[in-house]
């Protein structure tokens, strides 16, 4: 359980403030003071200098009212939970290169058809490691804050370490490897997230090399996948380019009845977008949308999710990265009339914030791009997070109105606020 900010909670009610008057007193939603004194978020930024106006104390006393309170946490639980990750992120992430190192040097030994031990951590992972990891992207996709998947996720590749570190057979070292191709790829899933884009990228090279030893194609193709998106984000985009083209052909040798190869086309349109090539981007997107053409189970719901049901908003991005605000709105605004995730609909509400700002319509740029900030308030996303930081660069001609300004300084103060932390 997160610790609770008690203090908050204490001075909030001293100062005569329920959370339903202190939330519209700060302009936030009922729901994300509840969060903020659990413990289960962190106030972005922007908030801090109206929360100690409100609250009348001074930022070093806001700090100390923002600190949880940590009690002694009971053992028995702690020692049969995942092992600690450590207090700070430099911590967690030598934690996570050392696991790193260790996987992919056990996943380069041959499977030369050792003797297979009946019992131990191999035997038990493969009987119960897919239905676990299974389990634990559907957690990653109905959390609120994907961080806190974390410990879950590293307890288990710790344990596929060690069973790779076992005496076995090739079929079930292939089978193993076929795990982590699978987890990694979660666990690049969480940092990428959090903006730990280096860190991604190295979880999904490791899981391509696992799959590309399991011998499993689509797998292999999604990790190459997941590693391009990284290029895209950080623009990169002639270097996701040929990343691309090499999942393309892999995931043509897997199984046709599934939607890898309509993934990777979508994927290659924003690449083409960011390239400035509409007709390429087209014709990807009109690759994408093949997939509407397939039957049946076309996804497992956890490394492949692709069914075709965020074309709208990938069209959306990619005409508003080619310019072309007409075509980017009517895609926009169809998939935002979507059942949507709280993670797309922020990514969306960026999109029509920055399109707006591109049109000069400041009431509509403040609307969406409030409602995105909400968002990241709420679930501590890095991938809401960035796509809103992608609107600031669009206000700079419109600083002379103080609207304009004062959502570049809301949007600057993501640079520096943290991740709701769970």
């Amino acid at each position: 359980m997160a610790p609770r900010r008690t203090r908050l909670a204490q001075r909030r009610k001293a100062l005569g403030y329920s959370q339903e008057s202190f939330a519209e007193a700060l302009g936030v939603a009922v729901s994300t003071v509840t969060r903020w004194e659990a413990g289960r978020n962190d106030p972005q930024g922007y908030v801090h200098p109206k929360m100690a106006t409100a609250l009348k104390v001074t930022p070093e006393g806001l700090a100390d009212l923002l600190t949880p309170e940590v009690t002694a946490p009971d053992r028995s639980v702690l020692y049969a939970a995942a092992p600690p990750l450590g207090d700070t992120d430099d911590m967690k992430r030598r934690d996570v290169l050392s696991l790193l190192a260790v996987t992919g040097a056990l996943i380069a030994l041959p499977g030369s058809e050792r003797p297979s031990s009946r019992s131990g951590t191999a035997a038990s992972l493969a009987e119960a490691g897919p239905e676990l990891n299974s389990h634990l992207w559907k957690v990653f996709v109905l959390s609120g804050s994907k961080q806190a998947v974390y410990p879950m996720v590293r307890h288990q590749l710790g344990l596929l370490a060690k069973g790779l570190g076992e005496s076995q057979s090739g079929a079930s070292h292939r089978q193993l490897c076929a795990l982590v191709g699978d987890l990694y790829q979660l666990a690049g899933e969480i940092f990428f997230d959090a903006n730990r884009y280096t860190d991604a990228a190295h979880c999904y090279t490791l899981a391509a090399s696992a799959s590309r030893e399991a011998g499993a194609f689509d797998m292999w193709a999604c990790a190459l996948t997941r590693h391009a998106f990284v290029e895209l984000y950080e623009r990169r985009f002639t270097v996701a380019a040929p990343i691309l083209a090499a999942a393309s052909q892999i995931a043509e040798r897997g199984d046709s009845q599934l939607s890898t190869r309509y993934w990777v086309a979508a994927v290659q349109a924003e690449v083409h977008a960011g390239l400035g090539d509409l007709d390429a981007t087209k014709r990807a997107l009109d690759d994408a949308e093949q997939v509407h053409s397939l039957s049946g189970q076309l996804h497992n719901g956890g490394w492949l999710r692709f069914d075709g049901s965020r074309l709208a908003e990938e069209r959306g991005t990619c005409y508003l990265a080619l310019g072309r605000a007409d075509l980017a709105e009517q895609a926009l605004t169809a998939a935002l009339s979507q059942q949507l995730s709280l993670r797309r609909r922020g990514a969306v509400l960026a999109e029509l914030a920055a399109l707006s700002a591109e049109r000069r319509d400041l009431d509509k740029t403040s609307h969406y791009t409030r409602a995105a900030l909400e968002l990241v308030d709420q679930t501590g996303s890095g991938f809401i997070s960035r796509k809103v930081q992608g609107v600031r660069s669009r206000l700079s001609p419109l600083m002379a109105d103080g609207r304009a300004s004062a959502l570049h300084q809301q949007i600057s103060a993501l640079d520096s606020a943290p991740l709701a932390k769970e």
